[in-house]
């Protein structure tokens, strides 16, 4: 089964890369990707050993994650599986394979009959984002399993997120057709489309089409995103999860993207600090699109962000604290970003 998701070829209706890669025992050229061995440093490894040790004590009996007003969400919950598929386990095989079992059961627990998944005491103003995360996972999952109960949930899920598309394209905090929608919901939902139609699971044509064009109008002249179709700012974060959002559409190439990862380069971590606002969900956006645009720009971009992370680490116990979320959410994402490099999870291959 590891064997399997390593070297898993994503064939779907929508775009897929082709990246050469460098023999591992050669520097690569500039336009080529380093190997994992070479990119994940001894220090990061470190980390992400004890940084999965800390996750699985964290778990809580019912096999969710969270503390505090956190207990028990779905998103965070579904990062942590995340964390663990990146690590090459499965809910099969793998050192974590029985946190992974107990994460599949929680969140299918909390997918209601209507396919909205979310645990309703532990959510945050904006339950489409547990929708989203919730969903990406169960996608992940299934396209490693043959099992029947995740199928027919997954199907219910993507139903759910077909169905609140709203008017302009896109997605807001709650799972019903609003006037508006944002960038950073948006991203959630196409994502977990994405995975979903990698599983197999029929995602319509329409659905990624009008995202695209939502996604497109709100990008701005200097190549960043706003949060809203109406005149706003480019950010960091939400810029980021604007690339990634058209790269889950199928758009790898083009002008929209050239600006984006333009707009991206100024944020890099090895010159610039102070980006503390949503800095996880920024940065795993951020090493997302830089793993796409491949070469030179992914490796430097990677090795930037892994000694930021090392830098911010609590390493004696292998943690990240996150404003205003939960420790598990922070480490989470930390070890999702530094095992970025394994290719292991579908929705992150080229």
């Amino acid at each position: 089964m590891l064997e399997r998701l390593g070297m898993m070829v994503i064939l779907s209706a929508w775009c897929t890369v082709s990246i050469a890669r460098g023999d591992s025992g050669d520097a690569p050229p500039p336009d080529q990707f380093a190997p994992a061995t070479e990119l994940i440093s001894p220090a990061a490894r470190q980390l992400i050993d004890r940084g999965l040790l800390y996750l699985s004590e964290k778990q809580r009996p019912d096999g969710s994650f969270g503390s505090g007003q956190w207990a028990g969400n779905i998103a965070v919950s579904a990062l942590a599986g995340l964390a663990f598929l990146s690590s090459g386990s499965t809910p099969e095989e793998g050192p974590y394979s029985g946190q992974l079992s107990r994460i599949v059961d929680y969140v299918l627990s909390n997918t209601s009959a209507s396919g909205f998944v979310v645990y309703q005491q532990a959510t945050s103003h904006g339950p489409m984002y547990d929708h989203g995360f919730g969903t990406l996972f169960l996608a992940e999952i299934y396209g490693m399993t043959d099992r029947q109960d995740v199928r027919e949930k997954l199907k219910k899920a993507v139903n759910l997120i077909v169905y609140t598309q709203n008017d302009q394209g896109g997605w807001r905090y709650e799972p019903r057709r609003v006037p508006d929608a944002d960038i950073s919901v948006t991203i959630c939902q196409i994502m977990a489309l994405r995975a979903a139609r990698n599983a197999g699971i029929a995602v319509p044509r329409g659905t990624v089409d009008r995202c695209t064009q939502y996604v497109k109008q709100s990008q701005n002249p200097d190549g960043g995103f706003r949060y809203m179709l109406d005149p706003g700012q480019s950010g960091f974060p939400r810029s980021a999860a604007g690339v990634v959002a058209l790269h889950n559409a199928g758009i790898y190439e083009g002008g929209e993207i050239d600006r984006g990862v333009e707009y991206l380069l100024k944020f890099n971590p090895a010159r610039q600090r102070g980006q503390e606002s949503h800095y996880f969900y920024g940065h795993y956006y951020a090493a997302l699109a830089m793993y796409q645009a491949g070469g030179r720009m992914w490796n430097d971009w990677y090795m930037a962000i892994r000694d930021d992370l090392i830098s911010r680490a609590r390493a004696s116990e292998g943690s990240w604290m996150s404003s205003g979320v939960c420790p598990e959410y922070g480490t989470a994402m930390a070890l999702i970003i530094l095992q970025m490099p394994n290719n292991y999870l579908p929705i992150f291959q080229r």
